[in-house]
């Protein structure tokens, strides 16, 4: 079967792409739980605990479950928008591999907005708020992504004239390769570094250490943060978790406590209209952070995750 007809069929129904890599993701992740019962060089943060492998593998179904609801509806606004396509885009190698840097591309910038405005960082926060970094980290996904608009960013690639499935499948794979990247089992990958998204890449994004707070937002290429000055080594141990801890295992809880805080503050009275909109849309707040909270990190006034610039962005209200 010549490339395009293959890749057509595969890219018809693309939301099955997961499905087909969840063995794999289920060996792999039985695989590191057992490398780290064996192993005596990895630190704490890489254990499986129960409570916690509950509440991802609960938070991956409800993502799974608004996402296959949410699309329906998706899938119709890309299907009129591909009405107005710019060029008609012939499935071929070429394509095929444009697409899928275009799409890593629009990641990047999906990533680094999730980080800097607060209205998506309350859907992405559930990804941030575990102090451990394992496989199944990964699970850790929010049902709001839809709401919070995620997938406005692969909008582009519609009108550009790529096929709304192939949009679609490349979105999965792109996320579907980063399941790997959540370990604490791959140390450095030499020349794989200089390009690639890679665990040692990605243990820093997750960092609350104030030198990697919004760091690294790549998904498979880490080029981008090259480009636009957000990359950082893994160099100090990484302190993972987010700055507001969540201290739940509930699955509810960990999705809807920042949605939970951000309205509180919206709707708080004597506020300006400015005040609101910054409440909503400007970076995570910054605040004064408990020293027995984040474990000895300094306790001055700090960036909450996310903030990456100097001085710290704050609200308006502040």
């Amino acid at each position: 079967m010549e490339f395009s007809n293959m890749m057509a069929s595969l890219m018809s129904h693309p939301e099955l792409l997961l499905l087909v890599l969840a063995p794999l993701f289920f060996v792999c992740i039985a695989a590191e739980w057992w490398f780290i019962r064996q192993s005596q060089s990895l630190p704490q943060t890489a254990r499986y605990v129960l409570p916690e492998a509950a509440c991802n593998i609960g938070l991956a179904a409800m993502h799974q479950v608004t996402d296959i609801l949410a699309g329906l509806l998706i899938a119709k606004v890309y299907l009129y928008f591909f009405g107005w396509r710019l060029f008609d885009i012939e499935l071929s190698i070429a394509s095929f591999a444009a697409l899928l840097i275009a799409q890593d591309f629009c990641y990047y910038w999906f990533h680094r907005a999730s980080h800097r405005v607060r209205w998506m960082w309350a859907a992405h926060v559930v990804h941030h708020s575990s102090e451990n970094m394992n496989l199944l980290t990964a699970f850790r996904q929010s049902l709001m992504y839809p709401l919070a608009g995620m997938w406005l960013f692969w909008l582009p690639l519609v009108v550009i004239g790529f096929d709304p499935s192939w949009v679609v499948f490349a979105v999965l794979l792109n996320l579907g390769l980063q399941f790997f990247v959540h370990t604490q089992a791959v140390d450095k990958l030499g020349p794989l570094e200089w390009i690639f998204n890679t665990p040692s890449h990605h243990r820093v994004h997750h960092g609350r250490n104030p030198e990697y707070i919004d760091k690294n937002y790549a998904g498979v290429l880490i080029i981008w943060d090259k480009l636009f000055g957000t990359f950082e080594k893994e160099i100090a141990p990484v302190n993972y978790g987010i700055t507001k801890p969540v201290n739940s295992f509930n699955p509810l809880v960990v999705s809807f406590a920042e949605w939970r805080d951000m309205f509180k503050e919206v709707s708080a009275s004597g506020l300006s209209l400015s005040e609101r909109w910054a409440l909503l849309f400007a970076p995570p707040q910054a605040q004064q952070i408990n020293a027995r909270q984040m474990d000895g990190l300094q306790t001055d006034t700090q960036q909450v995750k996310h903030e990456q610039d100097k001085p710290v962005e704050d609200f308006t209200s502040q």
